[in-house]
């Protein structure tokens, strides 16, 4: 294992540990609601097994999915009580997948909710299902004419066993946005519709918003992996993700030396550059040309030049040439140069960042990392 790590460009470290604080955080927040878990798109780039198989261990039950396929990779690394719960519902005519492989759809329309009662009534059996409605965001969710519809003729639905009505907030980051006692407004007033089932609303930030927000079922999706949940305030969540590239080389280039396609960027003295073997072909994003920022024992080095597809480089001036060696890691992410601060520097947000995370690292997992 050792020698892969040794041979490949960068290595990327989870910690696993980090996530059960998170999740324990997270639901110690909630009164008396369930907290489950979204761990779609690989657990926000992290590896959904290995995160999955933690926060089960921590109590969690609902896992969170986009796609059914993310369901079906999942199902045999979890115990049969695991709910497997996809949020785009079933893809056209795959709606007898999810009995074969035990997992739940998200109802999202009227469509949906036909298709899966057909099914039902042809197995005879009342087949479980969560209905969401559309309160605000217009994605996703059956909207106030098909919610009408629903208001009109109840047996649309016979034969689904509604066991959560859900929603999701759009706004949530920002406390004090009007929208979020809006949605919640909605939500309790729609909910009436399935008085027998219980309801979810609260994603990561909404669990911060209070008890009102939290309902039956809360689903934290990035906060479980070190994003901040609220904007403009101190982030009480550990960091998961670790990201180290290795040196390739060093040079020393005379002033006015052009660096990188398009020499965007040119020494101003005498400078050393060093050239790390990650790009954005390793999902470090092309926006952090000239604006990103690396660490080398403790010292910061900033990227200069464009970020090319397979490396990035870094003005070393300032730094000892005894910690530039060839094969050397530099930190790129850390506890102290957080997922939120590389977004900030790459003008988005740490969802991006991590669900960026390339193929090419060599992915470590463990149960703490020191942030020393």
């Amino acid at each position: 294992m050792q020698q892969i790590a040794e041979r490949t460009g960068a290595v990327l470290r989870i910690d696993l540990q980090a996530v059960r604080f998170n999740y324990r955080l997270l639901r110690d927040r909630l009164s008396s609601a369930l907290c489950g878990a979204a761990v779609k798109a690989d657990a926000y780039g992290l590896g959904a097994g290995e995160v999955a198989r933690v926060l089960y261990e921590e109590g969690c039950r609902h896992f969170f999915v986009a796609h059914l396929e993310e369901a079906i990779a999942l199902r045999p690394g979890l115990p049969i009580d695991a709910h497997l719960i996809v949020m785009h519902g079933s893809p056209v005519g795959c709606e007898a997948e999810f009995i074969e492989h035990g997992c739940m759809p998200v109802l999202n329309s009227l469509a949906q909710i036909q298709d899966w009662s057909a099914l039902a009534r042809r197995h005879e059996k009342a087949l479980p299902a969560i209905v969401q409605f559309d309160t605000g965001m217009a994605r996703m969710g059956l909207s106030p004419q098909e919610v009408q519809v629903l208001q009109n003729d109840p047996e649309v639905c016979r034969g689904i066993d509604v066991q959560y009505v859900m929603s999701h907030l759009a706004c949530a980051e920002d406390q004090a946005n009007p929208m979020n006692r809006q949605q919640l407004e909605k939500f309790q007033t729609l909910r009436a519709l399935f008085p027998l089932s219980k309801a979810s609303l609260a994603n990561s930030s909404g669990i911060l918003l209070g008890e009102e927000f939290h309902f039956d079922l809360a689903r934290p999706g990035a906060a479980l992996y070190g994003v901040a949940p609220v904007a403009g305030q101190k982030n009480p969540l550990r960091a998961v993700a670790y990201l180290q590239g290795r040196i390739i080389q060093t040079r020393e280039i005379p002033a006015g030396t052009g660096v990188g396609y398009g020499s965007t960027w040119r020494s101003q003295e005498t400078s050393r550059i060093a050239t790390i073997a990650v790009g954005y072909a390793d999902g470090w994003l092309r926006s952090l040309s000239n604006r990103g920022v690396a660490h080398i024992g403790g010292y910061a080095a900033p990227m200069v030049g464009n970020v090319s597809m397979d490396t990035i480089t870094l003005d070393v001036t300032k730094i000892a040439p005894t910690l530039l060696q060839p094969g050397t890691l530099v930190d790129l992410m850390s506890a102290t140069n957080t997922v939120d601060d590389v977004a900030n520097k790459a003008n988005t947000i740490g969802y991006e960042i991590l669900t960026s995370l390339g193929a090419r690292y060599h992915r470590e997992y463990s149960d703490q990392i020191s942030t020393e």
